[in-house]
Formats: structure tokens, C-alpha cells, sequence
């Protein structure tokens, strides 16, 4: 660090954020399986927006989002005036870590929750903190055990990456119900959609005055390249958040692009629906392996096996046949492999892979 020169407290902290990886040296055929992508990439829509929108990369966009957040209001039954885009469901977490949450507050997440909540928290100065969870799943109890007067934040992924787990709303709400009364409650729905009939948590949203729901463009829709979320909560709070946003966050190619994605009934249906065939199919497959999950309700499934040098020697198993897994020891789980649901041919090859890796451990 320089002697002179430095930048605000709780920076330093910050482990580099590192993404899935995408490619194995001297392998052509690889299949990644480490970022919850969409296998089936983006739709007809979007890739035809996608190329009508290069007509106008010379034009500056929209800076109130108009035409995506009327979408968006109008496809999950929201207030438009209380939506908000960004450049991911990241960007939200970290508008809402800038204007809430500084030196002397706390950010207040679970065990194995996603890891920008951490490196969101020290950029903005905030002190992160983290409850235990029962199972690998969000422990309410823990949580408002932990949370203080100095909580700002708390941050809960429903349902969890990477451990695909989720609770009830009815506990969300008494998390919310239980919390002090200057924090906020953010419900991170980056995977609400693989789970039927669940609104992500917009409702409890327009019930409280003191829970917001962020989203993505990334999973489902198959946009993870474009960037784009968005996040819905009380007037109060997405006021806040206008003020800290840049004007021009998102370009046209990524508001028209994700416009249209939204539109796309077809190719929602097909991505859901192969995803929850394919989800149940290899997790009935691990557990036949002897290898254990638990019950997922995102695009991924949680592998997790004796320890973590079981685990290390899998993923190398796996990478010397070109599948791309995540390791998630990062998230405080060495001894498991997170796996992305992808299509047909690719679920068979590593449930394949897997199947005769376990042969060889006794």
C-alpha cells in the first residue's frame, strides 16, 4: 500500500470477486456449468432486438427506464414508479450498500449467502456480518439474533445461491416484522422465477415500508453477457436509490434487449420448464450416486460429497472431460461443487463423469 495514498477503510478487505471460469487449456468441446446460465442462451426476441438495437448505439438512452420498468410493472403486476434498473441485480446491492450502509453500520447477511453482500458492504465502509444457517438454509432466528442497533442492511437470497435452498414467506415476513426498525430488509430474487407461483417477494414489498426486492435479467432470460436488473421497493427507499444511480447506467441494447426478453412467453416456458425436468433428474441421479443435495428450487443443484478433498478431486474429474463446474469453498463450502443445470446432453455427461468417479472412492 502506498504511503500516502489510500483509499477508504474497508476496501483492502475486499477478496476479488472471481466468476466461473469458461475455459480449459488444449479443450475445444467444453461445456460450462459454473454460472447458472440459461443453456438455451436468450430467445428469438431478444436476439432480434439485440441486432435492430445496433442502429442506434450512436444515441444516448433513456434516463428513467421508462419503456422496461412499464414492462416490467405490467408482466409481474408492480408500481413502475418504484422500480428501479441496474446494471445487474449487483449493481442494486451495491446502490443500496452506498446509500444506507457506511462506517460504523452493519451489513448482515447468511452463512452462504452471495458474496457481493461482503464486497458491497466494505466498499460502501460498512462492517459485514454473517448468521449462521441451519442446513445450508437461511436461519431467521440467527438472524435476528445478530442484527443490532447498528444494522442497516440485511441481505437474503430466496431462494440461496449457491445452496438452492429457500424458506417459506411466512418466515420472511417475521424476519421483516422482527427487524430493527432502521434496517432494511433486501430479498434478492435472482432465481424467484424457478419457483412457480413464487412473486419473489413483491407482495410483502407493497405491504412494509422496510423490504425491497432485487432481480436479474441474467438466469432465466439468458441475458448474464447484457447486465441488467432491476430492484422494486417503498417510494421512500427507490428515491434514495434514483439519487445515487447514474443517468445513464443502462444503454439501449441493454433496455431493449430486456424488454423484449420479457415478452418472450415461449421461450420462458421451454427454459422453466427443461430446467425443472433436468433439476430433478440429476439431483435423483447424485443421490443415487451417493452423492448428497439438497431439494433445489433454482437452475443449479448443490453437490456436496465426503469432504473437500472428495470434492477437489471430482472437479478434477470433471474438468479432464471439459465440464466446467463452481467449487464454492469461497462460500464456506469446500466439500461441495455447485452445478449448473444445463441441457440434456450436458446433464447426462456429468451425472456420467460423477457416476464413474464414485466408483473409484471407497
Amino acid at each position: 500500500m502506498h504511503a500516502h495514498i489510500r483509499p477508504q477503510p474497508g476496501i483492502l478487505e475486499i477478496a476479488l470477486y472471481q466468476g466461473g471460469s469458461s475455459k480449459i487449456a488444449g479443450r475445444e468441446d467444453v461445456v460450462k456449468l459454473s454460472s447458472n446460465e440459461n443453456p438455451f442462451g436468450p430467445g428469438d426476441l431478444a436476439r432480434n432486438a439485440y441486432m435492430r438495437a445496433g442502429h442506434d448505439l450512436h444515441r444516448y438512452p433513456a434516463t428513467d427506464h421508462a419503456g422496461l420498468r412499464a414492462a416490467l410493472a405490467a408482466s409481474f403486476g408492480l408500481d413502475a414508479s418504484r422500480i428501479l434498473c441496474g446494471a445487474g441485480s449487483d449493481e442494486i446491492i451495491s446502490f443500496l450498500c452506498q446509500a444506507y450502509a457506511g462506517r460504523g453500520d452493519e451489513v448482515l447477511y447468511s452463512e452462504h449467502g452471495f458474496l457481493m453482500y461482503r464486497i458491497s458492504a466494505l466498499a460502501a465502509g460498512a462492517t459485514p456480518v454473517v448468521a449462521p444457517e441451519r442446513a445450508r438454509t437461511t436461519d431467521v432466528d440467527a438472524l435476528l439474533a445478530a442484527a443490532t442497533k447498528r444494522t442497516k442492511l440485511v441481505f437474503v437470497a430466496n431462494p440461496n445461491n449457491p445452496t438452492g435452498t429457500m424458506i417459506p414467506m411466512d418466515e420472511v415476513q417475521r424476519l421483516a416484522e422482527g427487524l430493527p426498525r432502521q434496517a432494511l430488509l433486501v430479498l434478492d430474487g435472482a432465481y424467484a422465477e424457478f419457483v412457480e407461483g413464487y412473486d419473489g417477494g413483491a407482495a410483502l414489498v407493497d405491504a412494509r415500508e422496510n423490504v425491497v426486492m432485487t432481480r436479474t435479467f441474467s438466469k432465466l432470460f439468458g441475458l448474464g453477457g447484457l447486465r441488467v436488473g432491476w430492484g422494486y421497493g417503498p417510494q421512500h427507499v427507490m428515491e434514495v436509490l434514483g439519487r445515487v444511480r447514474g443517468p445513464f447506467n443502462l444503454s439501449n441494447v441493454q433496455l431493449d434487449v430486456a424488454e423484449a426478453a420479457l415478452g418472450d412467453a415461449a421461450h420462458i416456458t421451454r427454459s422453466l420448464s427443461e430446467n425443472a425436468r433436468l433439476r430433478d433428474w440429476l439431483s435423483a441421479k447424485l443421490t443415487a450416486l451417493g452423492v448428497a443435495t439438497d431439494p433445489s428450487h433454482a437452475n443449479f443443484v448443490l453437490a456436496r460429497f465426503r469432504d473437500a478433498t472428495q470434492a477437489e478431486a471430482c472437479n478434477a474429474a470433471l474438468l479432464a472431460e471439459g465440464l466446467i463446474v463452481r467449487q464454492v469453498g469461497s462460500y464456506g463450502l469446500p466439500e461441495a461443487l455447485r452445478i449448473t443445470i444445463g441441457d440434456e446432453s450436458a446433464c447426462r455427461r456429468v451425472a456420467h463423469v460423477i457416476g464413474t468417479f464414485m466408483e473409484t472412492q471407497g
